[in-house]
Parts: C-alpha cells; structure tokens; sequence
C-alpha cells in the first residue's frame, strides 16, 4: 500500500494534466465542510458554479469534527481560520465577516427580562450546542475592546450542526436563548419572532476559508472551483 499509493496520486496527477486540454473541465469535486457552511455560504456558489462546469459533479461531506480531509477522501474543505490544517493552501470564501447572534422569543424576555451585559445570561435559560467531541463552546462577546466568554447552561443541548435548527425551533417557542450565526438566524429576526439581545455586545470574526493541498497539480474540477471563486465576488 505504501508503493501503490504515492503511484496511484501520480497516475491521477497525470491524467488530470491531460484533462488541461479538454474544452472543459470534468470529474467529481468532493468538499468536507460543516453545516454552517452548507447552509450559509454554498448556496450562493453552487448552482452558478455547476451551470458553468456542466461536466463537474460536486459532492458535499458536512462534518463538525476535525478531520484529515485527504484521508477522508475529500479534495478541498471549508473550515474558519482557527481550525485550518497547517500546510494548505487558503482561499478565502463567502462573507469577509460574520456575527454570532444572541436572541429570544420575546415572549420568554418578557417574563424573564432583557439581559443587559453578557454576564446577565448566566440567570437565564439558554440553549446549547455541542461538538462531536463532546465540548460546549463559550459564548463569546466583546464590546470597547472588553472580550467576555461566558459557560451558560440550559434545559437543552442539541450536536453542533442541522440539530442547531432544534435549538433554534425552541427559542422561537419560548424555551430560551439561542447563540448562532446571525445569517442563520436573520430571517426569524427580520419576521420578529426572535428578538435581538446584547446586540452592541455581538462579535465580529473573519469568514470561511476554502483550503486545499498545495501540490503541483490540482484535480481540474478543484482547479476550476478554486478559479471560479476567485473570479467571482463572493464575499461581502
């Protein structure tokens, strides 16, 4: 396996040299990315991308935890800055910033009151999410350059990812204070049945980063992805 492997990469290095002169690129782009990704960035990206590449089949893997993406079988991934494997190459991709947002249904703020610091939220009922590998991210804000992570706790704990739509159904539903991406929870937000809280308190962090293996020669669906995202202006 240690002789085969390194003479498989070879081969398909080579052919994709030769796909350099096909009129357009083919084959199969696989991308490992966590649901935020899937669900906020990929949308905009994907169809535009597929109309312009007929013969590229995208196959999407949405994972949480880290993972080795090559051994996973995947060509390129989209992680944020803090969990990017060292000795890739980084694309930026979708929006330059992002928020994470704080809100609730405004039925619960009413009976339980508006928090008004981000320590204030360690009175209240909160909603959680948790990694495959079994940690609960703080909850972190920061405001005049004060950085403040708070351990909330709460009647519910759902797995980083599509369980976060639970999470979000219940504070809708009153049960308490949910913390996710803004662009996730903007349409609840826009239709008022979430209300904004600690909103100066929001904190602002860099976006996504398409990444990939820095080898000579790119699969040519990869390359054409990596070509289109660069092309377009995708982020904010």
């Amino acid at each position: 396996m240690e002789r085969i492997v390194p003479a498989l990469g070879e081969v398909e290095s080579a052919l994709d040299v030769v796909n350099d002169f096909r009129d357009r690129p083919s084959g199969t782009l696989r991308l490992n990315v966590p649901v935020s990704a899937a669900r906020l960035v990929l949308p905009k990206i994907i169809t535009p991308f597929l109309q312009a590449y007929p013969d590229i089949c995208v196959e999407v893997v949405t994972e949480e935890s880290f993972v080795d993406m090559l051994a996973a079988g995947c060509d390129a991934g989209i992680r944020y800055d803090d969990r990017l494997e060292q000795d890739m190459i980084a694309v930026r991709i979708g929006p330059r910033f992002q928020r994470f947002a704080t809100a609730a249904a405004p039925s619960y703020l009413n009976a339980r009151g508006r928090p008004e610091h981000p320590r204030d939220l360690l009175t209240h009922a909160c909603l959680l999410g948790k990694f495959p590998s079994g940690a609960v991210p703080l909850w972190e804000y920061e405001r005049d350059g004060e950085v403040v992570r708070i351990d909330p706790t709460g009647p519910l704990i759902v797995r980083i990812g599509g369980a976060m739509d639970l999470a979000v159904q219940a504070a809708i539903d009153g049960l308490g204070i949910v913390h996710l991406f803004e662009d996730w929870l903007q349409p609840h937000l826009e239709s008022g049945v979430l209300e904004r809280v600690l909103e100066p308190w929001w904190q602002r962090f860099t976006g996504p980063y398409l990444y990939y293996p820095g080898r000579r020669y790119l699969p040519s669906p990869l390359r054409a992805f990596v070509d289109f995202i660069h092309s377009e202006p995708w982020a904010d």
